[in-house]
C-alpha cells in the first residue's frame, strides 16, 4: 500500500490535452527535471493508486503534457481533471519503483481470514484496472483487484501473497 508519507506533490491535472489520453500537468514542482519519473500517483476514491508514464513533455515552463499508460482516449483522461499529483520519494531522490504485476504469476495466494485461495495464473492487465486471476483448488477462478492497498504481505523467496480483501469481494 501506498502511504501518504511516501509521496511529495508535484501538481495538480488540470485538463485532458487532445484526444488521446494525454493531460496538462501544472508543474509545483520540478522533478521532472531531476529525475526520471515513471509513475505519477493520483488518490482514486481515498486510495494512492500509481499510474506509470508512457511519455510526457513540456508544454511551458510549468505545464507538463503527461500520457500514462493504458489511458487512451479524452474521456480516460478527464477523470484525472483537477487531481493532485505526487511522485513517490524515491523516484524525486532518482531511484525508480521495482515492481511489476506479472512477477507475481505463479505466486500462492491466501486470504488472511479465509486462508489459502490457490495460484495467482493470469494478471490481466487489458484495463486500468488491473487483476490478479488465481485458479482454485475446485478449477474455479477469482479475481482480485492488483491493488496495493489489498496486499498484508509479500514472500518473495516462497513466491507466497497474503491479501487482506474487504468482505464479499471473491465470494
Amino acid at each position: 500500500m501506498i502511504l501518504r508519507e511516501e509521496l511529495h506533490s508535484i501538481g495538480h491535472f488540470t485538463r485532458p490535452h487532445g484526444v488521446q489520453g494525454e493531460m496538462a500537468l501544472m508543474l509545483t514542482d520540478d522533478v521532472f527535471d531531476r529525475a526520471d519519473v515513471s509513475c505519477l500517483v493520483c488518490s482514486m476514491d481515498g486510495i494512492f493508486v500509481p499510474f506509470f508514464v508512457e511519455e510526457y513533455r513540456y508544454k511551458t515552463d510549468n505545464v507538463v503534457l503527461v500520457k500514462f499508460e493504458r489511458v487512451d482516449t479524452v474521456e480516460q483522461a478527464r477523470v484525472f481533471t483537477n487531481k493532485e499529483a505526487f511522485a513517490l520519494n524515491k523516484e524525486c531522490e532518482g531511484e525508480k519503483p521495482d515492481f511489476a504485476w506479472n512477477d507475481f504469476v505463479g505466486f500462492s495466494a491466501e486470504e488472511g481470514t479465509r486462508g489459502a485461495l490457490g495460484n495467482i495464473v493470469h494478471v490481466d492487465d487489458s484495463t486500468m484496472n488491473v487483476l490478479f486471476i488465481v485458479g482454485r483448488p475446485d478449477g474455479s477462478e477469482c479475481f482480485i483487484p492488483a491493488q496495493e492497498v489489498f496486499i498484508e504481505d509479500i514472500d518473495y523467496e516462497n513466491r507466497h501473497i497474503v491479501f487482506n480483501l474487504p468482505e464479499g469481494l471473491i465470494d
